[in-house]
């Protein structure tokens, strides 16, 4: 299959991208390159080939849960700049009434 310059007006139209004749002139066998080529690749993918998402098997490995001990409230509050009620005080950022 050829892309004419017109179908390429036609993608570029639906993109709201605005070429001028001579970029769809330039643009159109450089989309028929890009569209054999994943022709191409779709010939190669046949049924008997499984769709992968990687080309060899990946194994995460993670570490066991494990609990711990976390810190109280009073050492987490220590660093802040400003505390009440034992939480975070942050600036207001938005002009409504607690």
């Amino acid at each position: 299959m050829s892309l004419t310059p017109d179908d390429v007006a036609r993608l570029a139209a639906l993109a709201r991208i605005e070429l001028t004749p001579a970029e769809l002139a330039k643009l159109a066998p450089q989309l028929d390159v890009i569209l054999d080529s994943v022709a191409s690749v779709t010939a190669v993918a046949q049924g008997d080939i499984p769709p992968t998402s990687h080309a060899l098997p990946l194994v995460n490995v993670f570490r066991d849960d494990v609990v711990t001990g976390s810190l109280s409230p009073d050492q987490v509050l220590a660093n802040a700049p400003d505390a009440e009620d034992g939480r975070f005080r942050v600036p207001r950022i938005l002009d409504e009434e607690a």
